[in-house]
């Protein structure tokens, strides 16, 4: 963690040290004290970041203390918005790199939060930046790191670029009313520029994809984070065509077909990140739209452990990914986490011992030790020729990225009846439905019960916010919700956020997984065999006692974890 934490070698004028002011006011105890000084011996670090990562002090608490001890002011950038008048005293590129925010203009000087004030250098290159007298605050890190992405907008200057592309289109017209060539289009520096605006502000807002659509009139472009899409610019339609034949160059697509829907893929680095893109475009009655898939190359994989299953739900999905031999299928729809969750099993079971192969359409994630493959349609590399090539390698453990089709599906169930682990995605609304998908392509009952060992359907709620998160008194609906949910009506307290800076207003912030586990029991065998309908087999796996989506989205109610709001958005059904 970048920033000052201070080592309990630090002492001030009256001689408390930090690890002495954080036992004297409770927020961590003698014991969490030594354990990180023992610690401090090995690494080199300071104690405060030890404490940090040991889990016994919150990052604000510790640096509340850290404000008092220097007599400095915290700054909380959860409710305090940067103002622009100071901002604009300081450069971007000097904010990041000695983690500094302005905050406000006070009688003729500049407000800085810094992360490490007794960093005679960092103090010193801001007073150069900013030219003014510099009333020092002190912030922790990761708020200072943030208020500078909510603050130094990359789409900030985007509306120079669009004057200076109207202002060139304009001397162009009436030269020609030719089509946009690829040489014409890639020489379209303030197109350029837009595009990278927008792609960067999309990765700072997490954002996992863009959305660039025409309206009647104007080019409207939203970014979808956590799930849920927000509008974060309107462009002039004139630009459309344009912005969208940069991409298509980009991505190493046609720009000349407008008639068609196309996908391409692209890789950029943007604010030191590399970053892959998928392309798609389609054919709307006012223009082309094109949808980017953000794959932030630097982001963590995830562990079985963090997903936020329940700890049975966990076990028994576990047990089941162990299995030598059998299908394991991830089911739920588009962006509910499927692909995370098969990957996360990927690093939990991947060993030295194991060939384990996979099958994507892209590959979203890079394993240094998995054998990956791309799907190439182009090239004649099919979900279903791609994995009859795989059989052929001698594997272990083979992952489908998504089985879409009966002739996909049969070799799937063959190569888990032949001594292979399989694990694939299926899109399907519960557990039980994607048993039934199998039949649907055509594969015989008998085989689906033999080979399938198991169904994870899942979902992803947005987390209330830590930042912001308040008791509050749920309205009757969604009490109503809740008990239809089979929920805990009589809970003393709910809670939701309130919205804050952290949050942009929305009062969530990150995503947690729902799960529901379908382990094929024999009695689930023989309900498949004999073709019973959907809703015998959810009820067969309910007398067996399988957690459902509802019971386990009400757990995370009961957690505070999330809301009834937001579980009725994404798991209620009538």
């Amino acid at each position: 963690m970048a920033g000052f934490v201070s080592d309990d070698s630090d002492v001030v004028a009256g001689g408390k040290r930090v690890g002495e002011m954080l036992v004297e006011r409770g927020l961590v105890q003698p014991g969490d004290i030594s354990q990180a000084l023992l610690q401090q011996a090995a690494s080199g670090q300071r104690v405060g970041e030890l404490l940090i990562e040991l889990g016994a002090v919150s990052e604000r608490n510790l640096y509340q203390v850290l404000a008092d001890q220097m007599a400095l002011p915290l700054v909380d950038f959860r409710q305090e918005e940067p103002q622009p008048d100071a901002v604009a005293y300081l450069a971007e590129s000097v904010a990041r790199s000695a983690m500094a925010m302005p905050v406000k203009l006070i009688s003729g000087r500049v407000q800085v939060a810094v992360a490490d004030p007794l960093n005679a250098a960092v103090v010193e290159q801001v007073r150069q930046a900013v030219k003014l007298p510099v009333s020092l605050a002190i912030g922790p890190p990761s708020d200072i790191f943030s208020a500078i992405d909510r603050t130094y907008r990359a789409l900030a200057g985007i509306d120079r670029h669009v004057e200076a592309f109207t202002a060139a289109a304009a001397l162009r017209k009436g030269i020609t009313a030719a089509a946009p060539t690829a040489s014409s289009a890639a020489a379209e520096g303030p197109v350029a520029q837009v595009v990278d605006s927008i792609i960067t502000q999309a990765l700072r807002d997490r954002a996992s994809d863009i959305h660039i659509e025409p309206q009647d009139g104007s080019l409207r472009v939203r970014f979808r984070i956590d799930g849920v899409l927000h509008e974060v610019q309107t462009l002039p339609e004139g630009i459309a065509v344009a912005l969208v034949s940069r991409l298509k160059i980009m991505a190493d697509m046609n720009i000349v077909e407008r008639r068609r829907a196309q996908d391409g893929q692209m890789t950029m680095e943007l604010d030191g990140r590399a970053v892959d893109i998928r392309v798609a475009t389609s054919p709307m009655i006012w223009g082309e739209k094109a949808v980017l898939r953000l794959l932030d190359r630097n982001r963590v994989l995830f562990q079985l452990d963090d997903l936020g299953m329940s700890p049975e739900t966990h076990r028994i999905y576990s047990r089941m990914v162990r299995s030598p031999v059998g299908m394991v299928v991830c089911t739920g729809p588009t962006g509910s986490g499927k692909t995370t969750t098969l990957y996360a099993t990927l690093t939990e079971i991947n060993s030295i011992e194991r060939n384990i192969t996979t099958l994507e359409d892209p590959v979203e994630y890079v394993f240094a030790s998995i054998n990956q493959v791309q799907i190439n349609e182009q090239a004649g590399i099919t979900f279903a020729d791609g994995l009859r090539g795989i059989l052929r390698q001698d594997p272990d453990v083979i992952l489908v990225g998504e089985i879409r089709d009966a002739e996909t599906a049969r070799i799937a169930v063959q190569s888990a009846l032949t001594g292979h682990l399989v694990l694939s995605s299926l899109h399907a609304t519960d557990s039980a439905a994607a048993l039934y998908r199998f039949l649907e392509m055509g594969v015989e009952p008998f085989l689906v019960a033999s080979s399938v060992v198991g169904v994870a359907s899942q979902r992803l709620l947005r987390r209330i916010c830590s930042r912001c998160r308040v008791p509050y008194v749920p309205p009757v609906e969604e009490m109503a919700m809740l008990d239809d949910l089979g929920g805990d009506t009589s809970q003393e307290k709910f809670y939701r956020g309130e919205g804050c800076n952290y949050c942009a207003q929305t009062g969530y912030k990150g995503r947690v997984g729902v799960y529901e586990v379908l382990a094929v029991t024999d009695a689930v065998k023989e309900t498949i065999v004999r073709r019973g309908t959907p809703n015998e087999l959810r009820g067969v796996v309910a007398a067996e006692g399988m957690r459902s989506l509802k019971r386990e989205a009400t757990e995370l109610i009961e957690r505070d974890v999330t809301t009834i709001a937001e579980v009725g958005r994404i798991v209620y059904t009538v």
